[in-house]
């Protein structure tokens, strides 16, 4: 089975080949190039799967001679020199082999529904709609299995700017450009903090790599036992600086906030795109990035904690927003913001499991629900307001019921899959923040948005399916083919099923081993030297008196968590399910408008832009122009008003420069009889 690993290379090329294929072929191929993508990531997916069952036999992939090496340390060093190796390698263990199967099961049902989707009503420019897909799956395949931190950073650009491309890929409408450009703008900002914290990692610790005795980790943690100083800070506060640099570009590319605003106005971009981009793969980046570091941020307590508060907070402050959205992708942006919120709160209370588990999930029902609503966008010819829909239930019902599955998974419902996942992170937050009040603040934040999320999920469908049809496009929808149902069934049923990995309640409280997924990645299935999966909170609070009994208190947060979730659902089945529904959110007054203008955050960083940092920029610029440049030209102007009187003495004239040597020493004679007393 070890030989399945000399083929994993594959995995990420595939897809590259697609996209050279779609681009310059795409033309004059069926479809413009869709079989040559839907070939491509069935390929990754199926040596995917291989990996997959490979690290399930007990093997794992670290590359000892990389695939590729731009510098050799080693060289520098035997020249008397520090060095750094800096190399393309391979990283294939548990999470990453997971990750995989996740990236390219989601990249390949996407390129099947845009058969359906894409190709409807005469769409132009699918080559390069279906190249763009191609090498964003290349980005994002090459990201997962880094196996060091500046390998994964520059994939991690890459994916951003085949965002940037697919988002805008109706460029000749206003909105797309500009709301590409928005998206490229904000994750670059936030990926400057992760570039500086990459060449801080480099140079502290001497290495980038994630695994093996000599990875940053194993530095790190080492540097923190030796009582070190390093760059002026004691090693764990080094380690939380840098760590919180490299989160800078997870704050971006997850959506976190105040990074968030890009992910909404990228919506602009066709359906099938929010599906990959949002659910299973860029936006999923950032999350996975942090569990890949896990071990180093586990090093830092102050770290964790900022990104379990930040992940909660943004978990709710989302889920607020998306209560009074009318646009069907405009509420599921929102709540894609927010879910990305509980994984952070997951992983930053030291849930490793919880918050990958999470990751899994909502990859499966968040892409499902984004396709299915573009399944909805076909069915209203292009309509997304729900308003102006509303009785396409009957009139779709694949649409509908896995739809559902999707939005019973979304909003934590037992048994769907957002339930386990979401409710693990939840009770995590609980244990943690029994023993620490700011993390127990971030619990408040996370359980509060189960409410706000059962809410907006459910007024969704039910504005959306239920009820009599509001328009006439309602009363007579637009048909759908075999390739858009689909992978409607295939993502509904994992979001049916997919929570089942890891039954951590159930296998807690009754002790049965069916917690798979915790096994997994604990490293039961195959582990690397190097790197650090545990969570290291599990029974701290049980050990130290904070909880009388691990079952009731989970029994505790899972009904509370259940509870909030239905009444949720039922205050909006009260106001939505109903014949003629009324704008309810319009009733909350001057709450309505923040909410609408979504905190006035985009006005906030116009003003930010507009207001602070252009006036600085001109500041400088005014400065630059006259004191630097100032000083220079001075100098310069000086310099050539004084040639321009010496060169008036160089005529060329033989008798001139004879005068001028006796007129000179006779000035020597007359200075020197002056001063030395000759006179």
């Amino acid at each position: 089975m070890a030989d399945a690993f000399a083929y994993a290379p594959a995995i990420a090329v595939f897809p590259l080949v697609a996209f050279v294929v779609a681009l310059v072929f795409g033309t004059y191929m069926p479809k413009k190039g869709a079989f040559a993508g839907i070939i491509a990531t069935g390929g990754s997916l199926l040596l995917s799967l291989w990996m997959l069952v490979t690290v399930a036999g007990g093997e794992v992939r670290h590359n000892s001679e990389p695939l590729y090496e731009w510098t050799a340390g080693s060289a520098a060093a035997e020249a008397g020199a520090e060095g750094i190796s800096f190399s393309f390698g391979l990283l294939i263990d548990p999470l990453s082999a997971l990750m995989l199967v996740i990236v390219s099961l989601v990249a390949f049902l996407v390129h099947v529904f845009s058969l359906g989707y894409m190709n409807d009503e005469g769409e132009t420019g699918l080559p390069r709609y279906y190249a763009s897909l191609g090498l964003f799956t290349f980005s994002m395949l090459a990201f997962v299995v880094a196996d060091n931190l500046l390998m994964a950073f520059m994939f991690f650009e890459l994916v951003g700017l085949c965002s940037y491309l697919l988002i805008g890929f109706w460029f000749r409408t206003k909105s797309a450009p500009s709301a590409a450009k928005k998206a490229f703008l904000v994750t670059r900002f936030g990926d400057y903090f992760f570039l500086i914290g990459v060449v801080a990692i480099a140079a502290t610790f001497g290495t980038v790599g994630f695994a093996g005795e000599d990875s940053f980790v194993v530095a790190a943690e080492a540097a923190i036992d030796d009582g070190a100083t390093l760059f002026g800070f004691d090693a764990q506060t080094w380690v939380t600086i840098t760590g919180l640099l490299v989160l800078g570009g997870v704050l971006g590319k997850s959506a976190q906030f105040p990074f968030h605003t890009w992910l909404p106005d990228a919506m602009e971009g066709p359906t099938t795109v929010s599906a990959l981009i949002h659910a299973a793969t860029m936006v999923a980046a950032g999350v996975y990035l942090v569990a890949r570091m896990f071990g180093y941020y586990a090093l830092s307590p102050t770290a964790l904690a900022i990104i379990a508060f930040v992940g909660g907070f943004t978990a709710l402050f989302a889920a607020t927003m998306g209560v009074v959205k009318d646009d069907i992708k405009q509420v599921l942006a929102y709540s894609t913001i927010s879910q990305y919120g509980y994984m952070m709160l997951g992983l930053g209370v030291g849930g490793y499991v919880a918050g990958v588990f999470h990751l899994m999930n909502h990859a499966f029902f968040k892409a499902l629900l984004f396709l299915g609503s573009g399944a909805v966008i076909v069915l209203m010819h292009h309509e997304q307001d729900m308003w102006e829909m509303g009785g396409l239930k009957d009139k779709a019902p694949v649409t509908y019921y896995t739809f559902l599955a999707g939005a019973l998974a979304l909003a934590g419902i037992v048994p769907f899959s957002g339930f386990w996942s979401k409710d693990e992170v939840l009770f995590d937050a609980l244990i943690v923040g029994l023993e620490q009040p700011v993390i127990l603040a971030a619990y408040a934040m996370g359980l509060l948005a189960v409410f706000f999320t059962g809410f907006y999920t459910f007024r969704m469908v039910f504005l959306t399916f239920h009820g009599e049809p509001r328009t006439e496009t309602a009363e007579d929808p637009h048909g759908v083919g075999w390739s858009i149902k689909a992978p409607l069934v295939v993502l509904g049923v994992l979001a049916a099923v997919a929570g089942f990995v890891n039954l951590a309640p159930i296998a807690h409280i009754a002790g049965w081993d069916i917690a798979f997924l915790e096994h997994w990645l604990d490293g039961e299935y195959g582990s690397v030297e190097g790197l650090t999966y545990h969570a290291y909170h599990e029974t701290v609070a049980f050990e130290e008196g904070y909880v009388g009994s691990e079952t009731i208190t989970m029994l505790l947060s899972a009904g509370l968590s259940l509870g909030l979730a239905l009444a949720g659902a039922f205050a909006a089945h009260t106001l939505y399910n109903v014949p003629e529904p009324e704008r309810h959110a319009t009733k909350l007054g001057g709450a309505y408008s923040v909410l609408r203008d979504n905190y006035y955050q985009d006005e906030y960083q116009v003003w930010l832009a507009e207001g602070l940092t252009l006036p600085l920029a001109r500041a400088a610029d005014l400065f630059d122009r006259t004191v630097v440049d100032g000083a220079v030209d001075g100098v310069s102007t000086g310099s050539l008003f004084g040639s321009s009187w010496v060169k008036r003495i160089q005529t060329g004239l033989v008798t001139n420069y004879a005068a001028l040597l006796v007129a000179g020493f006779v000035a020597l004679l007359a200075a020197l009889g002056l001063y030395g007393g000759w006179f």
